[in-house]
């Protein structure tokens, strides 16, 4: 007898069962109603920054042109998987295999492009603070298009190379994956094929990606750091402290969780757990930044004054 989502002929899978984060039916309901409401705060929050920064002149800096790709990265990969999530609350938690692989390139896609574009938001802030006065002529616009240019480019790369050894598998034992998205590591699980390649794949595109942007990012501040404490006046220090707080606060929760998820996944007596903290970089992050940035920043706070003046009057 074939699984459900099985060929009758080849015994590959061609759809795929999501368990999702519980398989308890009284908690689908509360779940649903939560990530609904995580969902929105995520969509809306970002519209507005990109709204904000696209129609405000005064925000057309590198900072902010930064900011502007990082609230359109979080849009779109919390947009990847989260309605298939919350469908998955009230109805059958199905997708096809199609569909699984196209979700696992745009997930990877994006969150790998995250990261390069915080390492872009920490260069600007060491150029800003450490060299104001050639802060005109390092971050003019080609600059910054370049950076992001870049940080695009090497997120479909890592994409295709998670994908491309993904599709080179064959999944005929069990059709049932322990997550609530397509993810490399527990569509891994399911193979009936040898992984060893896409397990060498993973792991130095990963590492590649934590460790290029986890050391540009410490470097810039250790730099920006040494800069601050030769600022003679207090005043002077909070102001420099006061422009990378935001982003320090953005990194933290975005590698830490991510860091963190990875971790426990790479763990099979963990996965659980990895999945639940994988819910705070994949929800709950992009939800946070735009608040992060909006409530800890002044020039954000002015421009949503005069648009909503602009609007109202």
């Amino acid at each position: 007898m074939c699984q459900k989502g099985m060929t009758r002929n080849s015994s590959s899978v061609t759809e795929f069962i999501l368990v999702g984060l519980s398989e308890q039916s009284e908690l689908q309901l509360p779940f649903f109603l939560l990530f609904l409401g995580i969902y929105v705060f995520t969509v809306v929050g970002n519209l507005v920054l990109i709204t904000l920064i696209g129609l405000n002149s005064s925000l057309h800096t590198p900072m902010y042109f930064f900011l502007f790709n990082l609230s359109f990265i979080d849009l779109c990969y919390s947009c990847v998987f989260t309605p298939k999530m919350l469908n998955n609350f009230v109805s059958e938690n199905i997708i096809s295999y199609t569909g699984c692989m196209t979700q696992l390139f745009f997930f990877c896609f994006f969150v790998s492009s995250e990261c390069y574009v915080l390492v872009s938001m920490a260069y600007d802030r060491y150029v800003a603070i450490c060299t104001p006065l050639l802060y005109t002529t390092t971050r003019s616009h080609r600059v910054c298009f370049l950076l992001m240019f870049g940080s695009y480019v090497i997120g479909f790369a890592g994409a295709m190379a998670h994908t491309g050894s993904m599709l080179r598998l064959t999944f005929c034992d069990s059709n049932v994956i322990r997550h609530y998205l397509c993810e490399v590591l527990p569509l891994l699980q399911l193979s009936c094929t040898s992984t060893r390649i896409n397990k060498l794949v993973f792991f130095i595109v990963v590492g590649v990606v934590i460790v290029v942007s986890s050391v540009s990012i410490f470097i810039s501040y250790a730099s920006i750091l040494s800069n601050i404490l030769w600022i003679p006046s207090a005043e002077g220090r909070s102001k420099a402290f006061s422009t990378c707080g935001s982003h320090i606060i953005a990194v933290a929760l975005f590698f830490g969780s991510g860091a963190f998820t990875y971790l426990t996944t790479s763990f099979p007596g963990l996965m659980e757990e990895g999945e639940f903290a994988s819910v705070f970089y994949t929800n709950v992050v992009p939800m946070l930044n735009p608040l992060i940035y909006s409530l800890r920043n002044k020039d954000v706070k002015i421009a949503l004054d005069k648009t909503l003046k602009r609007v109202l009057w």
